[in-house]
Protein backbone atom coordinates (compact mmCIF):
# COMPACT_ATOMS: atom_id res chain seq x y z
CA UNK A 1 0.00 0.00 0.00
CA UNK A 2 1.41 3.38 -0.97
CA UNK A 3 1.78 5.95 1.79
CA UNK A 4 -0.73 8.77 2.02
CA UNK A 5 0.87 11.94 0.61
CA UNK A 6 1.31 14.87 2.96
CA UNK A 7 -0.77 18.00 2.29
CA UNK A 8 1.02 20.82 0.44
CA UNK A 9 0.81 23.08 3.48
CA UNK A 10 0.62 22.32 7.17
CA UNK A 11 -2.92 22.68 8.57
CA UNK A 12 -1.54 23.82 11.92
CA UNK A 13 0.60 26.79 13.06
CA UNK A 14 4.24 26.11 12.21
CA UNK A 15 7.62 27.67 12.82
CA UNK A 16 9.33 28.73 15.98
CA UNK A 17 6.93 29.56 18.84
CA UNK A 18 6.29 33.28 19.25
CA UNK A 19 5.62 34.09 22.91
CA UNK A 20 2.93 36.71 23.46
CA UNK A 21 1.90 38.20 26.80
CA UNK A 22 -1.74 38.86 27.60
CA UNK A 23 -1.41 42.65 27.45
CA UNK A 24 0.32 42.29 24.07
CA UNK A 25 -2.52 40.12 22.80
CA UNK A 26 -5.04 42.74 23.92
CA UNK A 27 -3.04 45.48 22.18
CA UNK A 28 -2.87 43.47 18.95
CA UNK A 29 -6.60 42.85 19.11
CA UNK A 30 -7.35 46.55 19.59
CA UNK A 31 -5.37 47.33 16.44
CA UNK A 32 -6.36 44.44 14.22
CA UNK A 33 -9.63 42.86 15.35
CA UNK A 34 -12.14 43.20 12.52
CA UNK A 35 -15.15 43.78 14.77
CA UNK A 36 -13.41 46.76 16.39
CA UNK A 37 -12.24 48.12 13.05
CA UNK A 38 -15.75 47.83 11.64
CA UNK A 39 -17.14 49.65 14.67
CA UNK A 40 -14.69 52.51 14.14
CA UNK A 41 -15.61 52.72 10.45
CA UNK A 42 -19.28 52.87 11.37
CA UNK A 43 -18.49 55.74 13.75
CA UNK A 44 -17.41 57.87 10.77
CA UNK A 45 -20.91 57.68 9.29
CA UNK A 46 -22.53 58.12 12.69
CA UNK A 47 -20.58 61.28 13.40
CA UNK A 48 -21.59 62.73 10.05
CA UNK A 49 -25.23 61.97 10.91
CA UNK A 50 -24.77 64.26 13.91
CA UNK A 51 -23.16 66.92 11.72
CA UNK A 52 -26.19 66.84 9.41
CA UNK A 53 -28.59 67.13 12.36
CA UNK A 54 -26.68 70.05 13.87
CA UNK A 55 -26.80 71.92 10.55
CA UNK A 56 -30.57 72.26 10.98
CA UNK A 57 -30.34 75.99 11.78
CA UNK A 58 -27.69 76.89 9.22
CA UNK A 59 -28.71 78.98 6.17
CA UNK A 60 -29.31 77.02 2.97
CA UNK A 61 -28.64 78.24 -0.55
CA UNK A 62 -30.08 76.83 -3.76
CA UNK A 63 -29.34 77.98 -7.31
CA UNK A 64 -31.64 77.19 -10.21
CA UNK A 65 -30.68 78.07 -13.77
CA UNK A 66 -31.91 77.20 -17.25
CA UNK A 67 -31.81 78.17 -20.89
CA UNK A 68 -34.20 77.37 -23.73
CA UNK A 69 -34.57 78.06 -27.50
CA UNK A 70 -38.00 78.37 -29.15
CA UNK A 71 -39.13 78.74 -32.80
CA UNK A 72 -41.96 81.09 -33.83
CA UNK A 73 -42.77 81.05 -37.60
CA UNK A 74 -39.18 80.74 -38.65
CA UNK A 75 -37.95 83.17 -36.01
CA UNK A 76 -35.97 81.86 -33.03
CA UNK A 77 -36.06 83.16 -29.52
CA UNK A 78 -33.66 82.33 -26.69
CA UNK A 79 -34.65 82.51 -23.06
CA UNK A 80 -32.56 82.18 -19.90
CA UNK A 81 -33.34 82.04 -16.21
CA UNK A 82 -31.24 82.41 -13.07
CA UNK A 83 -32.91 82.01 -9.69
CA UNK A 84 -30.79 81.75 -6.53
CA UNK A 85 -32.69 81.33 -3.26
CA UNK A 86 -31.77 81.23 0.40
CA UNK A 87 -33.65 80.00 3.44
CA UNK A 88 -33.01 79.91 7.16
CA UNK A 89 -34.83 78.08 9.92
CA UNK A 90 -34.49 79.88 13.25
CA UNK A 91 -34.49 78.00 16.59
CA UNK A 92 -37.87 79.62 17.34
CA UNK A 93 -39.39 77.94 14.28
CA UNK A 94 -39.33 81.08 12.16
CA UNK A 95 -38.62 80.48 8.49
CA UNK A 96 -36.90 83.26 6.54
CA UNK A 97 -36.74 82.97 2.77
CA UNK A 98 -35.13 85.10 0.05
CA UNK A 99 -35.54 84.55 -3.71
CA UNK A 100 -34.04 86.52 -6.59
CA UNK A 101 -35.36 85.51 -10.00
CA UNK A 102 -34.01 86.93 -13.27
CA UNK A 103 -35.40 86.02 -16.69
CA UNK A 104 -34.15 87.18 -20.08
CA UNK A 105 -35.50 86.67 -23.60
CA UNK A 106 -33.61 87.49 -26.82
CA UNK A 107 -35.38 87.67 -30.18
CA UNK A 108 -38.25 89.57 -31.71
CA UNK A 109 -39.68 90.57 -28.41
CA UNK A 110 -36.52 90.67 -26.31
CA UNK A 111 -37.13 91.50 -22.68
CA UNK A 112 -35.75 90.99 -19.18
CA UNK A 113 -37.37 90.84 -15.75
CA UNK A 114 -36.21 90.55 -12.15
CA UNK A 115 -38.20 89.58 -9.09
CA UNK A 116 -36.88 89.82 -5.54
CA UNK A 117 -38.89 88.34 -2.68
CA UNK A 118 -38.25 88.32 1.06
CA UNK A 119 -40.61 86.31 3.28
CA UNK A 120 -40.82 85.57 7.01
CA UNK A 121 -43.13 83.13 8.78
CA UNK A 122 -43.27 82.47 12.52
CA UNK A 123 -45.42 79.62 13.93
CA UNK A 124 -47.13 80.51 17.18
CA UNK A 125 -48.57 77.13 18.15
CA UNK A 126 -47.67 73.99 16.17
CA UNK A 127 -43.99 74.04 15.24
CA UNK A 128 -43.27 77.14 17.32
CA UNK A 129 -40.82 77.49 20.19
CA UNK A 130 -37.17 76.72 20.82
CA UNK A 131 -37.83 73.48 22.72
CA UNK A 132 -39.73 71.83 19.86
CA UNK A 133 -37.46 73.04 17.08
CA UNK A 134 -34.26 72.04 18.85
CA UNK A 135 -35.67 68.61 19.70
CA UNK A 136 -34.28 66.90 16.55
CA UNK A 137 -30.81 68.20 17.40
CA UNK A 138 -31.08 66.97 20.98
CA UNK A 139 -32.27 63.55 19.77
CA UNK A 140 -29.31 63.37 17.36
CA UNK A 141 -26.86 64.26 20.13
CA UNK A 142 -28.40 61.65 22.40
CA UNK A 143 -28.11 59.13 19.58
CA UNK A 144 -24.45 60.07 19.23
CA UNK A 145 -23.99 59.23 22.91
CA UNK A 146 -25.68 55.87 22.32
CA UNK A 147 -23.46 55.23 19.31
CA UNK A 148 -20.37 56.02 21.36
CA UNK A 149 -21.54 53.57 24.02
CA UNK A 150 -22.06 51.01 21.27
CA UNK A 151 -18.42 51.35 20.26
CA UNK A 152 -17.39 50.99 23.89
CA UNK A 153 -19.51 47.85 24.24
CA UNK A 154 -17.93 46.35 21.11
CA UNK A 155 -14.44 47.00 22.45
CA UNK A 156 -15.32 45.58 25.89
CA UNK A 157 -16.83 42.42 24.42
CA UNK A 158 -13.91 41.91 22.06
CA UNK A 159 -11.26 42.50 24.72
CA UNK A 160 -13.08 40.09 27.04
CA UNK A 161 -13.22 37.48 24.28
CA UNK A 162 -9.48 37.89 23.65
CA UNK A 163 -8.70 37.50 27.37
CA UNK A 164 -10.82 34.36 27.68
CA UNK A 165 -9.34 32.92 24.49
CA UNK A 166 -5.82 33.69 25.70
CA UNK A 167 -6.51 31.88 28.96
CA UNK A 168 -7.93 29.01 26.94
CA UNK A 169 -4.54 28.77 25.23
CA UNK A 170 -2.75 28.94 28.58
CA UNK A 171 -4.98 26.17 29.87
CA UNK A 172 -4.33 24.05 26.78
CA UNK A 173 -0.57 24.55 27.09
CA UNK A 174 -0.69 23.54 30.74
CA UNK A 175 -2.73 20.47 29.85
CA UNK A 176 0.02 19.46 27.40
CA UNK A 177 2.65 19.96 30.09
CA UNK A 178 0.68 18.05 32.72
CA UNK A 179 -0.05 15.18 30.36
CA UNK A 180 3.66 14.95 29.50
CA UNK A 181 4.57 14.91 33.20
CA UNK A 182 2.07 12.14 33.80
CA UNK A 183 3.55 10.22 30.88
CA UNK A 184 7.05 10.62 32.30
CA UNK A 185 5.90 9.39 35.70
CA UNK A 186 4.36 6.36 34.05
CA UNK A 187 7.60 5.73 32.12
CA UNK A 188 9.57 5.89 35.35
CA UNK A 189 7.16 3.43 36.90
CA UNK A 190 7.59 1.16 33.88
CA UNK A 191 11.36 1.16 34.36
CA UNK A 192 10.85 0.35 38.01
CA UNK A 193 8.56 -2.52 37.06
CA UNK A 194 11.18 -3.96 34.73
CA UNK A 195 13.83 -3.72 37.41
CA UNK A 196 11.56 -5.49 39.93
CA UNK A 197 10.72 -8.22 37.41
CA UNK A 198 14.43 -8.73 36.70
CA UNK A 199 15.05 -9.01 40.46
CA UNK A 200 12.21 -11.51 40.79
CA UNK A 201 10.21 -9.27 43.09
CA UNK A 202 7.31 -8.69 40.70
CA UNK A 203 5.31 -10.96 38.41
CA UNK A 204 5.97 -10.35 34.71
CA UNK A 205 2.24 -10.21 33.98
CA UNK A 206 1.77 -7.18 36.24
CA UNK A 207 3.77 -4.95 33.89
CA UNK A 208 0.87 -5.05 31.41
CA UNK A 209 -1.04 -2.63 33.62
CA UNK A 210 1.76 -0.07 33.43
CA UNK A 211 2.21 -0.54 29.68
CA UNK A 212 -1.52 -0.01 29.16
CA UNK A 213 -1.39 3.12 31.30
CA UNK A 214 1.56 4.44 29.26
CA UNK A 215 -0.34 3.86 26.02
CA UNK A 216 -3.30 5.79 27.42
CA UNK A 217 -0.94 8.59 28.42
CA UNK A 218 0.35 8.79 24.85
CA UNK A 219 -3.22 9.27 23.65
CA UNK A 220 -3.80 11.93 26.29
CA UNK A 221 -0.71 13.86 25.17
CA UNK A 222 -1.88 13.79 21.54
CA UNK A 223 -5.35 14.98 22.55
CA UNK A 224 -3.85 17.80 24.61
CA UNK A 225 -1.67 18.92 21.72
CA UNK A 226 -4.65 18.90 19.38
CA UNK A 227 -6.64 21.00 21.87
CA UNK A 228 -3.72 23.43 22.10
CA UNK A 229 -3.70 23.90 18.33
CA UNK A 230 -7.44 24.61 18.35
CA UNK A 231 -6.91 27.18 21.12
CA UNK A 232 -4.12 28.80 19.09
CA UNK A 233 -6.30 29.11 16.01
CA UNK A 234 -9.20 30.55 18.02
CA UNK A 235 -6.96 33.24 19.51
CA UNK A 236 -5.35 34.05 16.15
CA UNK A 237 -8.81 34.50 14.64
CA UNK A 238 -9.73 37.06 17.30
CA UNK A 239 -6.44 38.89 16.81
CA UNK A 240 -6.96 38.89 13.02
CA UNK A 241 -3.48 37.39 12.61
CA UNK A 242 -2.39 34.75 10.13
CA UNK A 243 -3.37 31.24 11.33
CA UNK A 244 0.09 30.01 10.28
CA UNK A 245 1.79 31.79 13.18
CA UNK A 246 2.82 29.50 16.02
CA UNK A 247 1.68 31.75 18.85
CA UNK A 248 2.45 30.85 22.44
CA UNK A 249 0.93 32.28 25.62
CA UNK A 250 3.85 33.60 27.64
CA UNK A 251 2.05 34.53 30.86
CA UNK A 252 2.04 32.02 33.67
CA UNK A 253 -1.08 31.33 35.71
CA UNK A 254 -1.01 33.59 38.74
CA UNK A 255 -4.07 33.41 40.94
CA UNK A 256 -4.55 35.65 43.95
CA UNK A 257 -7.69 36.29 45.92
CA UNK A 258 -9.57 39.49 45.03
CA UNK A 259 -11.94 40.88 47.62
CA UNK A 260 -15.10 42.10 45.85
CA UNK A 261 -17.52 44.47 47.55
CA UNK A 262 -20.98 43.44 46.36
CA UNK A 263 -22.79 46.73 46.95
CA UNK A 264 -19.98 48.73 45.37
CA UNK A 265 -20.00 46.41 42.35
CA UNK A 266 -23.76 46.84 41.91
CA UNK A 267 -23.53 50.63 42.19
CA UNK A 268 -20.67 50.74 39.72
CA UNK A 269 -22.58 48.56 37.24
CA UNK A 270 -25.69 50.75 37.44
CA UNK A 271 -23.63 53.87 36.72
CA UNK A 272 -21.11 52.65 34.16
CA UNK A 273 -22.52 49.73 32.15
CA UNK A 274 -23.05 50.64 28.53
CA UNK A 275 -26.47 49.00 28.24
CA UNK A 276 -27.78 50.80 31.33
CA UNK A 277 -26.45 54.15 30.13
CA UNK A 278 -27.80 53.58 26.62
CA UNK A 279 -31.26 52.74 27.96
CA UNK A 280 -31.27 55.88 30.12
CA UNK A 281 -30.38 57.96 27.06
CA UNK A 282 -33.11 56.23 25.05
CA UNK A 283 -35.59 57.37 27.70
CA UNK A 284 -34.52 60.97 27.07
CA UNK A 285 -35.09 60.41 23.36
CA UNK A 286 -38.57 59.09 24.10
CA UNK A 287 -39.33 62.22 26.12
CA UNK A 288 -38.30 64.38 23.18
CA UNK A 289 -40.52 62.31 20.90
CA UNK A 290 -43.48 62.83 23.23
CA UNK A 291 -42.79 66.58 23.32
CA UNK A 292 -42.92 66.78 19.51
CA UNK A 293 -46.01 64.54 19.31
CA UNK A 294 -47.90 66.79 21.74
CA UNK A 295 -46.89 69.88 19.80
CA UNK A 296 -48.12 68.33 16.55
CA UNK A 297 -51.64 68.17 18.00
CA UNK A 298 -51.83 71.95 18.35
CA UNK A 299 -53.55 74.18 15.81
CA UNK A 300 -51.39 75.67 13.14
CA UNK A 301 -51.29 79.40 13.84
CA UNK A 302 -48.57 81.56 12.33
CA UNK A 303 -47.84 85.17 11.53
CA UNK A 304 -46.23 85.97 8.19
CA UNK A 305 -44.87 88.85 6.18
CA UNK A 306 -43.70 89.20 2.58
CA UNK A 307 -42.07 91.91 0.47
CA UNK A 308 -41.66 91.50 -3.29
CA UNK A 309 -40.18 93.82 -5.90
CA UNK A 310 -40.50 93.31 -9.63
CA UNK A 311 -38.41 95.09 -12.28
CA UNK A 312 -39.04 94.60 -16.02
CA UNK A 313 -37.60 95.91 -19.30
CA UNK A 314 -39.20 95.56 -22.78
CA UNK A 315 -36.57 95.94 -25.55
CA UNK A 316 -38.77 96.86 -28.57
CA UNK A 317 -40.45 99.76 -26.81
CA UNK A 318 -37.59 100.67 -24.47
CA UNK A 319 -39.92 100.83 -21.52
CA UNK A 320 -39.37 99.61 -17.98
CA UNK A 321 -41.74 98.84 -15.15
CA UNK A 322 -41.14 98.37 -11.42
CA UNK A 323 -43.51 97.35 -8.68
CA UNK A 324 -43.25 96.61 -4.97
CA UNK A 325 -45.78 94.41 -3.18
CA UNK A 326 -46.01 93.59 0.51
CA UNK A 327 -48.26 91.51 2.72
CA UNK A 328 -48.62 90.86 6.44
CA UNK A 329 -51.10 88.45 7.94
CA UNK A 330 -52.12 85.75 10.34
CA UNK A 331 -52.91 82.22 9.20
CA UNK A 332 -54.85 79.58 11.12
CA UNK A 333 -55.34 75.93 10.18
CA UNK A 334 -57.55 73.70 12.36
CA UNK A 335 -57.42 69.96 11.67
CA UNK A 336 -60.79 68.30 12.19
CA UNK A 337 -61.27 64.56 12.07
CA UNK A 338 -57.54 63.77 11.77
CA UNK A 339 -56.93 61.01 14.30
CA UNK A 340 -53.35 60.43 13.17
CA UNK A 341 -52.14 63.30 15.37
CA UNK A 342 -53.73 61.75 18.44
CA UNK A 343 -52.33 58.40 17.31
CA UNK A 344 -48.82 59.85 17.21
CA UNK A 345 -49.11 61.17 20.77
CA UNK A 346 -50.46 57.85 22.08
CA UNK A 347 -47.65 55.93 20.42
CA UNK A 348 -45.03 58.33 21.77
CA UNK A 349 -46.44 58.11 25.31
CA UNK A 350 -46.64 54.32 25.09
CA UNK A 351 -43.08 54.13 23.86
CA UNK A 352 -41.88 56.30 26.72
CA UNK A 353 -43.70 54.23 29.36
CA UNK A 354 -42.50 50.99 27.78
CA UNK A 355 -38.98 52.38 27.87
CA UNK A 356 -39.33 53.15 31.56
CA UNK A 357 -40.46 49.59 32.24
CA UNK A 358 -37.54 48.22 30.24
CA UNK A 359 -35.17 50.44 32.15
CA UNK A 360 -36.51 49.21 35.50
CA UNK A 361 -36.29 45.63 34.26
CA UNK A 362 -32.74 46.17 33.04
CA UNK A 363 -31.63 47.62 36.38
CA UNK A 364 -33.12 44.63 38.21
CA UNK A 365 -31.48 42.24 35.75
CA UNK A 366 -28.11 43.95 36.17
CA UNK A 367 -28.31 43.74 39.96
CA UNK A 368 -29.19 40.04 39.77
CA UNK A 369 -26.41 39.44 37.25
CA UNK A 370 -23.82 41.17 39.43
CA UNK A 371 -24.93 39.25 42.51
CA UNK A 372 -24.60 35.99 40.58
CA UNK A 373 -21.20 37.02 39.19
CA UNK A 374 -19.87 37.93 42.63
CA UNK A 375 -21.06 34.67 44.19
CA UNK A 376 -19.50 32.85 41.22
CA UNK A 377 -16.19 34.55 41.94
CA UNK A 378 -16.37 33.56 45.59
CA UNK A 379 -17.41 29.99 44.76
CA UNK A 380 -14.61 29.49 42.23
CA UNK A 381 -12.07 30.80 44.76
CA UNK A 382 -13.22 28.18 47.26
CA UNK A 383 -12.79 25.62 44.49
CA UNK A 384 -9.23 26.88 43.88
CA UNK A 385 -8.36 26.42 47.57
CA UNK A 386 -9.90 22.97 47.68
CA UNK A 387 -8.24 21.91 44.42
CA UNK A 388 -4.81 23.08 45.64
CA UNK A 389 -5.22 21.12 48.85
CA UNK A 390 -6.41 18.05 46.98
CA UNK A 391 -3.43 18.26 44.64
CA UNK A 392 -0.95 18.47 47.51
CA UNK A 393 -2.56 15.48 49.19
CA UNK A 394 -2.60 13.46 45.95
CA UNK A 395 1.07 14.19 45.37
CA UNK A 396 1.99 13.20 48.92
CA UNK A 397 -0.10 10.03 48.70
CA UNK A 398 1.68 9.03 45.49
CA UNK A 399 5.11 9.62 47.05
CA UNK A 400 4.27 7.42 50.02
CA UNK A 401 2.82 4.70 47.82
CA UNK A 402 5.93 4.71 45.61
CA UNK A 403 8.10 4.25 48.69
CA UNK A 404 5.92 1.36 49.82
CA UNK A 405 6.01 -0.12 46.32
CA UNK A 406 9.81 0.04 46.24
CA UNK A 407 9.85 -1.78 49.58
CA UNK A 408 7.45 -4.40 48.24
CA UNK A 409 4.60 -3.37 50.53
CA UNK A 410 2.26 -2.01 47.78
CA UNK A 411 0.91 -3.35 44.51
CA UNK A 412 1.51 -1.93 41.03
CA UNK A 413 -2.22 -1.36 40.64
CA UNK A 414 -2.32 0.87 43.73
CA UNK A 415 0.52 3.02 42.38
CA UNK A 416 -1.20 3.37 39.01
CA UNK A 417 -4.43 4.39 40.74
CA UNK A 418 -2.66 7.11 42.70
CA UNK A 419 -0.91 8.22 39.52
CA UNK A 420 -4.34 8.71 37.96
CA UNK A 421 -5.52 10.56 41.09
CA UNK A 422 -2.60 12.99 40.85
CA UNK A 423 -3.24 13.55 37.16
CA UNK A 424 -6.89 14.33 37.88
CA UNK A 425 -5.88 16.61 40.77
CA UNK A 426 -3.51 18.55 38.50
CA UNK A 427 -6.25 19.02 35.93
CA UNK A 428 -8.76 19.97 38.61
CA UNK A 429 -6.46 22.63 40.05
CA UNK A 430 -5.71 24.03 36.58
CA UNK A 431 -9.37 24.23 35.69
CA UNK A 432 -10.26 25.83 39.03
CA UNK A 433 -7.61 28.53 38.66
CA UNK A 434 -8.60 29.33 35.07
CA UNK A 435 -12.27 29.41 36.05
CA UNK A 436 -11.50 31.86 38.87
CA UNK A 437 -9.59 34.21 36.57
CA UNK A 438 -12.35 33.98 33.98
CA UNK A 439 -14.97 34.70 36.64
CA UNK A 440 -13.11 37.88 37.56
CA UNK A 441 -12.93 38.87 33.88
CA UNK A 442 -16.65 38.21 33.43
CA UNK A 443 -17.41 40.30 36.53
CA UNK A 444 -15.27 43.09 35.12
CA UNK A 445 -17.24 42.96 31.89
CA UNK A 446 -20.62 42.91 33.64
CA UNK A 447 -19.67 45.84 35.84
CA UNK A 448 -18.53 47.77 32.79
CA UNK A 449 -15.00 48.48 34.00
CA UNK A 450 -13.01 46.41 31.50
CA UNK A 451 -11.58 49.45 29.72
CA UNK A 452 -10.62 51.05 33.04
CA UNK A 453 -8.98 47.85 34.29
CA UNK A 454 -6.90 47.53 31.13
CA UNK A 455 -6.30 51.30 30.85
CA UNK A 456 -7.83 51.45 27.38
CA UNK A 457 -8.78 54.88 26.04
CA UNK A 458 -11.03 54.88 23.01
CA UNK A 459 -9.72 57.01 20.16
CA UNK A 460 -13.12 58.21 19.04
Amino acid sequence: MSPVPSPPSAPVPTGAPIPVALDEAVAIGLRSNRAIRSAYLERVAQKFDLTVAESRFLPRLDIAAGINVEQFGGESETGARLSPSASWLAPTGANVGFVWDRRTRDGVAGAASETTTLSVSQPLLRGGGVAVNRSPVRVARLQEDINRLGLEATVIDTVTAIILSYRGLVQAQEQVRLSMLARERTRDLLETNRALIAAGRMAAADIVQTESQLANQEVTVLQAEQAKISAQLALLQLLAVSPRINIEAADAIEVEYVDVDLEEAIELALTSRTDVLAQAIALEQNKEGLRVARNNRLWSLSVFGRVSRQDGFDAPFNSGASRTDSAVGLQLDIPIGDFSLRQGEIRARTQMRTGELRFDELRQFVEAQIRDAVQRVEATWLQVRAARQARLLAERALELEREKFSAGRASNFEVLSLEADLRNADTQQLNAEINYLNALTALDQQIGSTLKTWKIVLND
